[in-house]
Parts: structure tokens; sequence; C-alpha cells
């Protein structure tokens, strides 16, 4: 499966992910790996670059809860392009990068970003299942959705994309 959105099924109603938009970053034999980019995480950013000692200004907001694996992992979301050897590039120009020497130059260039804490995780043939049992919809990366559109939205507006509304679809996910 390419990077795309995981759009949780309205009728999900794990804790974990119940009315999540996941940004799938890797999926290959050994499993995926995808960021919850509509959730705020515990801190602001300005706090996780103090808690570093990373110099820089910040932007004033929240990071996000990407997901509830390694939550003290960080995940840099930004308009551009990662290198090959430092992240991912899951599409529509948005760049993600666990490095905290990106988090560093972002900050200290005043570019805009996400930080997201923690992750989502699957192991191999894990997502698929899910897929196919109708714990997911997936669609194609809108980078103005990850990178403008405020949190509170990005669910509907991720259903949107495929011309739907969360009243329009019928699931039946798996509930764990």
């Amino acid at each position: 499966m390419q990077p795309s959105f995981l759009i949780a099924s309205p009728q999900m109603t794990d804790r974990w992910f119940e009315k999540t938009v996941v940004l799938l970053c890797q999926h290959d034999e050994d499993g995926a790996l995808g960021l919850v980019i509509n959730r705020e995480g515990p801190v602001g950013i300005g706090d996780v670059l103090e808690r570093m000692d990373l110099p820089g200004g910040a932007p004033d907001q929240p990071t996000l809860w990407g997901g509830p694996v390694s939550e003290s992992s960080g995940f840099v979301l930004w308009r551009g392009r990662a290198d090959d050897d430092e992240g991912w590039n899951p599409g529509d120009q948005v760049a993600v990068s666990p490095s905290a020497d990106r988090l560093e130059s972002l900050a200290q260039a005043g570019q805009r970003f996400h930080l997201a804490l923690g992750y989502a995780g699957w192991g191999p043939g894990q997502l698929e299942g899910e897929i196919e049992g109708g714990s997911w919809l997936v669609a194609d990366i809108d980078g103005e959705l990850v990178m403008e559109a405020p949190i509170e939205q990005r669910y509907d507006r991720a259903l949107a994309l495929l011309g739907l509304s969360a009243s329009q679809v019928w699931m039946s996910p798996v509930s764990d």
C-alpha cells in the first residue's frame, strides 16, 4: 500500500483510533507506521524545544498525538522533502522525519511545521486485515489538510476527500 490517509470508520470505537486520521508514512512486508494528525498532544512545541535544549523560535501551537507507540518519540512534519536517509515523503509535498536536527533547523528558520509525539504501528498483515474488516477508509494525502486545516476539522475534511460525510458511511470495524 502506498502512503495515504487512513480514516477511521465512523463506527470504530477503539479508544486509540476513534475518529482519527492517520498519515500512513511507511508500509511494507514488515508492517506499517503512521501518525495521527487530528489529535492534540499533551504539550506545546515550545515546551519540547526547551526540554531538548534546542535553540530557535517555535510556533505557539500544541504538538500532535501521533499514536500510542513510543509517545516520547517525535516526528516533525513540514512542507518540503525529506532526505532519503532521514525520513519519509508520503505525498503532496508533505515530509516527515524523526530527526532532532531537522526539528532544530525548521524551528530556527521559522518555517511552519507540526511535531507529532508517538506513532501508530501495525505488524505484518495487520493493517490489511483491519482495512478489509472495515476499520479504515483510505484516501490520497492532501498536504493542505495536514499542514493548514484546523485539527478539529481534519476528520470531516478527510472524509470529504472521498465525497463522504460520517453519516453516509456504515462499516463493521474492529473494536478492540
